[in-house]
């Protein structure tokens, strides 16, 4: 019987427990914090030790020799500069997240339903490659004022043009002297009234070279005709020197192209077009007489487009550029979305009856809102802490205009030197951006249990 109990085996605790007999399985906890420690160094020194330094930079004075404690953040909410910063900040969050994640969503249900799916992703995601700074340069391009440079007025300018031509002359106007007065619409009239059988001579100055069509002949008087008034409109200069004011001179150029209208009781009652020659003849006239008219529309101003980088459209046309670097981000998350949604919840709905928009907002965009949440406040977390897509767009006149949070932080550090107030302003700033960070951290955590 002794030998039998020697000889049996160890109890199965004993065998299946662990070879060092310390109780517990895996390397020692010393071992993962030494392979930790990397990272924690780099957190530390990268992270931690900066969100510090600004906390206690922040009750310093400018120079940083004399402790004044809460008297930068004081000294923050009474600057105008600041008061205008948050507003821009505050109208970011509430257009910015808000658009792009809609933009996304369209986006992303538009690759499921068109042939070139792949494609339309790529066009769109790839604002994303691009830095910030890269970005900012093209839309202060596609901004310019300038049609013949800024896409945006060059589009703008081409439809307007379409509507509305711009006038042959709009420099043009009469010589000195002449009996030409303008009209409360911009084109001119003769002060003193014609009448069938009356032939005028119109001079006009202010017209380059350039405004002149090449088909341009020189300018001829005016012949009289019985029942109609005739007449000729020219440019009264003569290239080189010479000749006389308010007289036709050989070489002096007609402008073709005008439109010149016999008024009475302040209606047109004639009309009619300047030749290559500059001559017209205004005919089907009764007696008694008339006003001539030169049209507004000869000398109507080409219309340059809109101010995008002033005062007024500034903000909004920074935001029309994160929206085109930060859509292709809410469209590759909510596209993900959508792919996990349950195939069989859609084709339900469908069965009973339910039109496309309706699966839509009944069906989809409940079953996406945890992932447009997660993405709408990301975009949140950034539009807090814009700062490169204004620094570059907004030119240094409207920048106090288009003002954020993080420029005002660098132009205060950077710009004035007050190293004390700049930290302060980023405590500000890290105060705002902390609630989001948390709300998302909390997200993911439930969404993980």
């Amino acid at each position: 019987m002794k030998a039998a109990d020697t000889d049996a085996p160890a109890p199965a605790a004993q065998a299946g427990g662990p070879a060092t007999g310390r109780g517990r399985l895996g390397p020692p906890p010393w071992l993962a914090l030494f392979f930790l420690l990397p990272a924690l160094l780099f957190l530390g020194i990268y992270v931690v030790y900066p969100i510090l330094f600004s906390v206690y930079r922040s009750l310093w004075d400018a120079p940083g020799t004399e402790f004044v404690g809460l008297d930068n953040y004081a000294r923050m909410f009474t600057r105008a500069d600041t008061f205008i910063a948050l507003r821009n900040n505050v109208i970011w969050i509430a257009v910015a997240p808000a658009v792009v994640t809609v933009a996304g969503l369209i986006f992303a249900v538009l690759t499921e339903r068109i042939r070139w799916a792949t494609a339309f992703k790529i066009v769109v995601f790839m604002p994303m490659a691009i830095s910030f700074l890269a970005s900012g340069v093209i839309f202060r391009l596609v901004y310019e004022q300038d049609p013949e440079r800024g896409l945006a007025n060059a589009v703008i300018t081409t439809v307007q043009d379409t509507v509305a031509p711009t006038g042959a002359y709009p420099d043009a106007n009469p010589r000195e002297g002449v009996p030409l007065e303008e009209t409360a619409g911009g084109g001119y009239r003769l002060t003193e009234p014609v009448a069938p059988g009356d032939a005028v001579a119109i001079p006009l100055v202010g017209v380059s070279a350039e405004e002149v069509p090449g088909d341009a002949e020189n300018a001829a008087p005016p012949q009289q005709e019985q029942g109609a008034v005739t007449g000729t409109v020219w440019v009264d200069f003569t290239r080189g020197g010479g000749g006389r004011e308010g007289t036709i001179d050989p070489t002096e150029k007609g402008l073709p192209a005008l439109r010149v209208e016999a008024v009475r009781d302040g209606e047109a009652v004639a009309t009619a077009t300047t030749g290559a020659d500059g001559a017209f003849t205004l005919t089907g006239l009764e007696g008694g007489d008339y006003t001539l008219r030169l049209a507004a529309s000869n000398f109507s101003e080409p219309y340059n487009g809109l101010t995008w980088l002033g005062p007024t459209l500034i903000t909004p046309s920074i935001i029309a550029a994160y929206l085109w670097v930060w859509a292709g981000f809410a469209m590759v998350l909510i596209a993900a979305g959508l792919s996990a949604i349950p195939r069989e919840a859609l084709e339900a709905a469908r069965v009973d009856g339910a039109t496309e928009w309706q699966v839509f907002r009944r069906v989809t965009v409940p079953l996406l809102s945890p992932v447009l949440m997660v993405v709408f406040v990301t975009l949140m977390i950034y539009v807090l802490k814009i700062f490169d897509l204004v620094f570059v767009i907004a030119p240094g006149s409207v920048r106090a205009d288009a003002n954020v949070l993080a420029l005002e932080m660098w132009q205060v550090s950077f710009g004035i030197n007050d190293q004390g107030l700049g930290s302060a302003l980023a405590v500000f700033l890290l105060l705002l951006v902390v609630p989001a960070m948390i709300f998302q951290i909390r997200r993911f955590r439930r969404e993980e249990s």
